[in-house]
């Protein structure tokens, strides 16, 4: 099989994922269509004002070749080196550019109820829509999970989103997950959650919930199916504070539940509030907690139980397979 040669830089926040994605094709090499070769050559140094000043050393091996970018929007403080950077690569000569962003930091505002918000997500996809054309025309995006999958009209057609889902993922592991003698229940928290995932789920029973709000009150409401002696797994693409994943556990509980367990892609946590999750020794505290590392700190959460990391590694590298063979 020819291979396609594939550079990999990463932000210093995921050289971990990056390092596992490179070695992954090599693990692979028989059956991998890439041969992603992992770069350390951005130097990522700011000014003393604080702004930031990067070099790529070695940019002549990029020339010609498939290039990705794996970042990391955690924060607004590393956005704009980030920007930086995925402004620069095409006009390095490189054959094409795929920008890898897991997660979608301002998926959640994407819309305006009220006179005078402002759509954060809108602008968020200006800004990637004015990534320069490579030589084979405009990068691609691949976010996995996007909170509202209408968020890809809001990019133009400098830009394609690539949007992928972790869930395929999650259901490996679920399969070889035997936590107790009872069978296995999916809970949606909310409709948006049941209307993204429900349909990867046909092979268990299914438990809806809707979510109700009164000021800053959150009720959750099972609508459809039973938890009741079932192992129910909480299943949403992204948490905040966990306000709403705790009123559904207790909901699950309330109506009979066996064991309780959630996953979720992005574990946002800001504050840390991935402590109000940690194992107290209650009978109501979660069997496992699913996460991704879409997020750079996800893995140092996922050393506190109930909590566990799934990779994303291989579904990047499945999804780049199916990109850049199918491009040339």
């Amino acid at each position: 099989m020819f291979k396609k040669d594939v550079i990999l830089y990463c932000h210093c926040s995921t050289k971990e994922l990056g390092t596992e994605i490179s070695e992954l094709t090599r693990r692979d090499a028989d059956s991998s269509a890439i041969k992603v070769t992992f770069c350390e050559d951005v130097v990522w140094n700011t000014f003393p004002d604080g702004y930031p000043n990067l070099f790529i050393k070695n940019i002549q091996q990029s020339v010609g070749k498939h290039v990705v970018f794996l970042g990391s929007f955690h924060s607004p403080q590393v956005l704009f080196e980030q920007i930086s950077l995925l402004y620069a690569l095409p006009r390095c000569s490189v054959r094409s550019l795929i920008f890898i962003l897991p997660y979608f930091p301002t998926g959640t505002m994407e819309r305006v109820d009220t006179e005078g918000q402002v759509a954060t997500a809108s602008t968020m996809a200006r800004i990637l829509s004015s990534t320069p054309l490579s030589a084979m025309g405009p990068t691609r995006l691949m976010i996995f999970d996007i909170h509202a999958l209408q968020e890809r009209f809001y990019f133009s057609d400098n830009i394609i989103p690539l949007l992928c889902t972790t869930i395929p993922s999650f259901l490996k592991e679920l399969k070889s997950f035997q936590p107790t003698t009872q069978s296995i229940a999916i809970a949606f928290p909310d409709e948006g959650a049941h209307k993204r995932f429900h349909s990867h789920f046909s092979d268990y029973a299914l438990v809806r919930c809707i979510k109700t709000r009164n000021g800053d009150q959150r009720t959750v409401t099972i609508v459809e199916g039973s938890p009741k002696g079932k192992h129910v797994v909480i299943v949403d693409d992204l948490i905040m504070t966990g306000t709403t994943l705790h009123k559904c556990i207790d909901e699950m509980w309330d109506k009979g539940a066996a064991s309780v367990s959630a996953y979720v892609a992005h574990a946002v946590f800001p504050g840390e509030s991935w402590k109000n999750f940690e194992c107290n020794g209650s009978n109501r505290s979660l069997n496992t907690f699913w996460i991704t590392n879409s997020l750079p700190h996800a893995a140092e959460i996922a050393k506190n139980p109930p909590f566990k990391l799934l990779s994303l590694a291989e579904s990047i590298v499945e999804s780049l397979q199916r990109v850049i063979v199918c491009s040339d």
